[in-house]
């Protein structure tokens, strides 16, 4: 099958966007489907090698092509549009297009079906759900306005409707849309997923190994803050934060929280690693933390990488106890589940498995069993039935 993935974001891109986007093509691709993915050129200068970047090998099935945008961001956002449309159409037509991005799948769906191969939409989180509770999570992001979340609730309901083919990341969210849109065919729940490694490596060295590690963006919904506090509970625990941008406002905040707690000599932030360096931060520790707090994407809309990454790594959770994390997690069967947003409840499941070795490798163990079913190639296998099923009914 030839496939065509349309991912309107600079190349590569550190945040999980980028990685989900080139691992899900490169296990389609690993499945013998031919893939072309379609992205924006790189800012930075040389540009980056996305394949050495991201740690995978070339694919002769796979190719990434660079759309041809510049100037101001709407004139970039028009040009990777207009990019799209003509790439969907053109001599070497593709049997399927994917997307994640509501406002390219719109817009490929407003091309006539008979003059378009089916394009199957990967839902994310309700895009006025999504963009009303930003401001609240993220400092840079500004409050939509009422005409912009009316013409989101339009696309949203158009792209329910029309596209041939519909993913959503967890059980949540696809329950969620049924109730607002009403009822679709071709509608798959399909989770991300991990590499999971034969041989996992060795960690990183004893001066970067922490007893509690963490990994992922900082922003406040992320709930690093929580786990901050918890430590600030949890005497003598030394804590590693993994990720975070130097020009972004949240590595600063997180910092001077860890002063103000009187912990930041037990606390270390890694800033910015490429993707392929975390698993090993990952291995070093003795307990892995994803500290969500109940928001309007974390509720029902994640499908955290960082928590197959966690399950593969062979070490024992501790994760909030919400209904996207328990589709994947179980209490006291494959992790502890702690009440979201309670630093007291986070450091008592925290000192729970740093005194119980037996619990923690009974969690950690089944843990590694369960993950085997949210491997990259296990989420390609999903994604091609849904591919199989939306090309065959349009024949």
């Amino acid at each position: 099958m030839r496939v065509l993935y349309f991912a309107d974001i600079r190349f590569p891109l550190e945040r999980a966007n980028g990685i989900q986007t080139i691992e899900t093509c490169h296990a389609l691709a690993r499945r013998g489907h031919f893939v072309g993915l379609v992205v924006r050129p790189d800012t930075q200068t040389p540009s980056r090698n996305p394949f050495e970047f991201y740690g995978l090998p070339l694919l002769a099935r796979m190719s990434i092509e660079y759309a041809p945008v510049t100037g101001p961001p709407f004139a970039r956002r028009a040009g990777y549009l207009a990019f799209a449309i003509g790439r969907m159409l053109g001599a070497s037509r593709a049997d399927a297009v994917i997307t994640r991005d509501l406002g390219v799948a719109s817009a490929l769906l407003r091309v006539p079906r008979r003059l378009r191969p089916p394009v199957v939409y990967e839902s994310h989180g309700y895009a006025p759900d999504v963009a009303a509770a930003l401001p609240g999570m993220i400092p840079a992001a500004n409050a939509p306005s009422a005409t912009k979340v009316a013409r989101l609730e339009r696309r949203e309901a158009f792209v329910w409707r029309n596209a041939d083919g519909y993913v959503t990341i967890t059980a949540g969210l696809a329950d969620d849309l049924k109730q607002r849109l009403g009822e679709r065919g071709t509608l798959a729940v399909v989770p991300d997923g991990t590499r999971i490694a034969v041989d996992p490596g060795r960690a990183i060295d004893d001066q970067q190994q922490g007893a509690v590690v963490y990994a992922g963006h900082l922003y406040a919904w992320k709930g690093v803050d929580v786990l901050l506090d918890a430590l600030g509970q949890l005497g003598g625990v030394r804590g590693v934060i993994v990720g975070g941008y130097e020009k972004e406002p949240d590595l600063a905040r997180l910092r001077e929280r860890a002063a103000r707690l009187g912990i930041s000599d037990r606390v270390t932030f890694t800033g910015l690693v490429p993707p392929s360096a975390v698993a090993a931060y990952l291995r070093a520790a003795r307990v892995l933390v994803l500290p969500n707090p109940a928001s309007a994407i974390s509720t029902r809309f994640t499908s955290p990488l960082k928590l197959f990454e966690y399950m593969a790594a062979g070490r024992p959770i501790v994760a909030s106890d919400l209904p996207s994390i328990r589709e994947v997690l179980r209490h006291e069967e494959n992790a502890l589940l702690v009440e979201p947003g309670n630093p007291t409840a986070l450091a008592a499941g925290v000192r729970r498995l740093l005194e119980d070795r037996a619990l923690a490798d009974r969690l950690a163990r089944a843990a590694m069993t369960d993950v085997q079913d949210y491997s990259w190639d296990r989420r390609a296998e999903r994604l091609e039935a849904l591919l199989q099923q939306v090309t065959h009914s349009t024949r």
